[in-house]
Formats: C-alpha cells, structure tokens, sequence
C-alpha cells in the first residue's frame, strides 16, 4: 500500500485518564505544533481536574474538541473514537504524558511523507534524566521461545542505531505514533479489544503484515514522563497489561503452537501476573 497523501494537516488524538498533572502542559504543546490542524482529547471517565484544564484549552483554541466518556473504556477505543472525530489526512497519537516540541510532529511526517510509501513511526523517547526508554524500539515477543529462556527471550528492546535517521523496528512505542489515516482506516484502527497495554504492538504488526515500514525517527527525541495516570492503579494497569499480552498471543502466535505450548504460556503470563501483584501487595504494607 503506497501513500499518495502529501504533507497535510495533522490530527493529533489524546486519550485522557486521571491526567490532570501533566494535561496541561501536553496541550499547550500541541496547540503551538507545526502542522496540527486538529487536536481532540479523549477522557476515558477522570476523576480529576482532566476535563476542566481539557475546557479550558477548547474555549482557546477551536481546534480542540474533546470527547467525554462516562465509563473507561480503554485506550484502543479512545483512539478509535479520536481518530474518527477528525478529518486530516495525517494522524499522531498522543500520550498526555508526552511533551513534544513545536516542530516534532512536523518532522515525523515529512519524514514519513519522504519515503514514498506508507510509514508508521514513533520517535527516540527519553524520561527527564534523558535516559532513552528502550520501548520506543522493540522486536515482536515470540512467547515460544519465552518459555524456552524467559530472561533472554523477554528483552525486546533493540539496539539504537544512530545511523540511521529512520531505523525499522517491529514495534514502536504508543506514547507517539504517526501514520496516514489512509493507512490507519486501511487496517481498521486499533484492536478495541485491548484495554491497556499492547494495543502498540498489534496495531504496529498490523501495520508491517498490510505493507507499511514501521520505524524510529532516531533524530527526533522526546520527552515521556511516563506513566503518570497508571500510578495510583497498579494492580489495574498489571492485569490489562497481562491481559492484552495473552490476547495478542492468541492474535498471532497461538495458531502455530501445540496445546502444551498454548497452556504454557497461558501459565508464564498469569503467574507473573500473580507475582507482580504479590510485589504490589508487599510495597503497600
């Protein structure tokens, strides 16, 4: 599938979820972007003060709308409804934790656009210390091989490559991703049944399987504060995120696998499950 889509207008979409600490300033962002032609927030159901800093940045800017859900029905959907509710020809999508510069998004996409075929492209991420965060660059997780050497088989992260302006990956982070919509629609969105966690890498592999080049702009680094409305549910955030894992296993893996296999790995995901809620329980005492 090759874009014929010219370097257009941008749709940025951000899910929203008790986000109040880092809104603000996530939008303030996008709203001075080069190329943003639309920006529409999600709010999956906050409690906080989300959807009055979300207001406020509406009544300033029309390019902002916002979408308020009464319940949380994950990130995939968020995005899903987002990406709907705009009509650029360009979609990023946006964690509200993700502080870009002006000209971030403007550089995705003629990089992008500059390739001559359809790209989905994430950006070199780095936490406040500017210590890069390996899962902008990730190989696919064979659960197979997990269970041969879980300690080596379970890094996914890959090397950077400073060499390469844009460096092909299986899976790039879903703090940032950009893509045509053409591309996007053409592979139908995000799987609506992740809820969190792992929407990124069924949506990236997705993306490779209809032809498209998925890749690391290794020239464009960004700030991610990194988790900053999944800090008060862990235990909710663990269990959608093993959740998420066993279903992109049964996506994409479990058809090639023997029974013993499927049951293995069904065990290795629920009993590091079970551990990490046992680590959650311990810090809270």
């Amino acid at each position: 599938m090759t874009s014929s889509v010219e370097p257009a207008g941008i749709a940025a979409v951000v899910v929203t979820h008790e986000s109040a600490s880092s809104i603000d300033d996530c939008l303030m962002r996008l709203r001075v972007a080069h190329g943003v032609h639309e920006i529409r927030v999600v709010d999956n159901a906050s409690t906080d003060d989300t959807m009055e800093i979300v207001q406020r940045h509406a009544l300033q800017d029309a390019r902002v709308r916002f979408i308020a859900n009464p319940d949380n029905p994950g990130f995939a959907v968020g995005c899903n409804q987002g990406a709907r509710d705009t009509l650029a020809p360009w979609l990023a999508f946006v964690n509200p934790d993700l502080m870009v510069e002006a000209d971030t998004l403007a550089r995705l996409r003629s990089h992008a656009h500059d390739a001559g075929r359809d790209m989905l492209l994430g950006v070199d991420l780095v936490d406040e210390e500017g210590v890069r965060d390996a899962a902008a660059r990730r190989r696919d997780p064979v659960f197979a091989k997990m269970l041969r050497a879980p300690g080596a088989a379970s890094r996914l992260g890959v090397q950077v490559d400073d060499g390469q302006a844009l460096q092909p990956v299986d899976v790039v982070s879903g703090a940032l991703m950009l893509m045509p919509r053409a591309l996007f629609d053409g592979i139908g969105g995000f799987d609506e049944g992740y809820r969190l966690h792992a929407e990124d890498m069924d949506l990236c592999r997705r993306a490779r399987d209809a032809g498209a080049v998925v890749a690391v702009a290794n020239d464009i680094r960004v700030l991610h504060l990194r988790g900053v409305s999944s800090r008060a549910r862990p235990v909710f955030v663990e269990w959608h995120k093993h959740r998420g894992l066993w279903r992109y296993f049964r996506t994409f893996e479990a058809s090639q696998r023997g029974p013993f296999t499927r049951m293995g790995v069904f065990a290795a995901i629920w009993l590091h499950f079970g551990a990490v809620l046992a680590r959650i329980i311990l810090r809270r005492r």
